[in-house]
């Protein structure tokens, strides 16, 4: 009994000593770490603050739409009563700051576009205080990215780790300056991966609750590891602890290109896309909603001179499937100019193979918008199409099809989600250009029976709605 006793004791010691111990060391079984603390002294050496004065001109694309003054919107106020003294508010300076990470022991840094856009002085301060001015290298607004260079050699960066490794739930670091409070750690886990936040076409954003604050913007979000797998970028200005970083696997590839030429070159191939929904799945014949649908094709560009036409739908690109529209964006985004890539894609119920050279993607995508004569037997007005209305309404000019110019209340018509401006290109798979083609292909139609028409919006969206005659 006795040994009994001492055996429980000495059970009962080992188990209590070597809980702390287990939780530092197996993440897979406990909730929260023991410390954050060996990782944010390893890591801070390599984290940076950005102090800059710029001329107030608005930030870029993620910096517009998240964020305003971090001191406050002192300028809205200018703007309310700029009116009432009959002049309008003048560009001043203002300081503004931010966080950045060093990545080579030369002094090249990491930031977000937005820190340092239209900066007149850039001032970067090391965790022991030491000051550095900070040149510009290059900068991408697409993805809110920027490369800055400071004269100081032995640095110690920071190492980039694979983003795509990083699970959601997985705990992550932010080390960033927060309102100015320089060497700031913040803790918590990824919440999301893959977000859409309508910032700009390469929007992928990690979601976390790690506490990021105005002042983060460009400091590392860091793996348990002590390696970046995002660069913290965008708050929701009414939110709580929901942040957004930019993953290490989309930036790396963007800062290798602007440490070697301090500009940002994409592969682009001329199309206009859309997700393939089971609508157009059927119509086209595919066995699934997978692929991306080819709406336009842009001249003289390089989907046209390798064969690609309106009305494909590209499943795989390099052997890799394309399942949405942005997983073509991101992967073209990601491939050399002049590169040559294998696209497999579906025409007429057929697979296809092509190969196209790619172009370098364009400054301003060459996208444009639609706006805008008795009623048929589902509620529709029509008009045939010409080159004037073709202008007015955005089309590309020498376009076929009658365009919808009124819509009868409930009706068939009224209920079907199509707008005026949109045009009727086919029924049932039969091209329509004019109302003796088109009143041909509904006498076909027995009552009671569809009709399957394909419209266009614009100069780059297509559907398919079912109407019963």
């Amino acid at each position: 009994m006795k040994h009994f006793k001492v055996w429980i004791i000495v059970w009962v010691v080992f188990s209590l000593t070597a809980l702390p111990a287990l939780a530092a060391k197996d993440h897979g079984s406990v909730m929260i770490p023991a410390s954050f603390s060996t990782l944010a002294e390893k890591a801070k050496t390599g984290v940076v603050n950005i102090q800059t004065v710029k001329t107030v001109q608005g930030g870029g694309r993620v910096y517009r739409h998240f964020f305003g003054n971090p001191f406050g919107n002192q300028q809205g106020m200018e703007d309310f009563f700029a009116p009432f003294f009959n002049q309008r508010p003048m560009n001043r300076k203002e300081q503004s700051l931010g966080s950045g990470f060093i990545i080579s022991k030369d002094g090249y840094i990491v930031t977000n576009n937005h820190v340092i856009k239209d900066a007149d002085q850039i001032k970067v301060i090391l965790y022991d205080s030491k000051e550095y001015d900070g040149e510009i290298v290059g900068t991408d607004p697409m993805t809110d990215l920027a490369l800055v260079k400071i004269k100081a050699k032995n640095l110690v960066p920071l190492k980039f780790g694979k983003s795509s490794k990083a699970d959601i739930g997985s705990w992550v670091v932010a080390i960033g300056s927060p309102f100015g409070l320089e060497q700031t750690v913040t803790a918590g886990i990824i919440s999301a991966k893959g977000r859409i936040l309508g910032s700009g076409p390469y929007d992928d954003f990690i979601q976390t609750d790690a506490s990021i604050n105005p002042g983060n913007s460009g400091g590392p979000l860091l793996n348990l590891e002590g390696e970046v797998i995002g660069i913290n970028t965008a708050i929701i200005k009414s939110g709580q602890g929901i942040g957004f970083a930019i993953p290490s696997d989309l930036a790396t590839g963007i800062i290798d290109q602007l440490t070697e030429s301090k500009q940002v070159s994409r592969g682009w191939m001329g199309v206009a896309i859309q997700n393939v929904n089971e609508e157009l799945a059927d119509y086209y014949g595919i066995k699934d909603t997978g692929g991306v649908y080819v709406a336009k094709v842009y001249e003289d560009n390089p989907a046209e001179k390798a064969g690609i036409k309106p009305g494909d739908v590209i499943t795989e690109i390099n052997d890799q499937k394309i399942e949405t529209s942005r997983d073509l964006t991101l992967t073209i985004a990601n491939l050399g100019v002049n590169e040559n890539i294998k696209v497999k894609l579906i025409r007429d119920g057929k697979e296809k193979t092509l190969k196209v050279k790619l172009g370098k993607r364009p400054d301003n995508d060459p996208e444009t918008l639609a706006s805008m004569d008795g009623y048929d037997t589902f509620g529709f007005q029509f008009k045939p199409m010409d080159d004037e209305l073709a202008r007015h309404l955005g089309y590309p000019q020498g376009i076929n099809g009658l365009v919808v110019t009124e819509i009868k209340p409930e009706t068939q018509a009224a209920r079907s989600g199509v707008r005026q401006g949109d045009l009727l290109v086919e029924i049932n798979h039969r091209p329509v250009t004019n109302f003796a083609g088109y009143e041909k292909e509904l006498n076909k139609i027995k009552k009671g029976y569809v009709a399957r028409m394909l419209f266009r919006r614009g100069n780059s969206h297509v559907f398919v709605v079912r109407f019963e005659k």
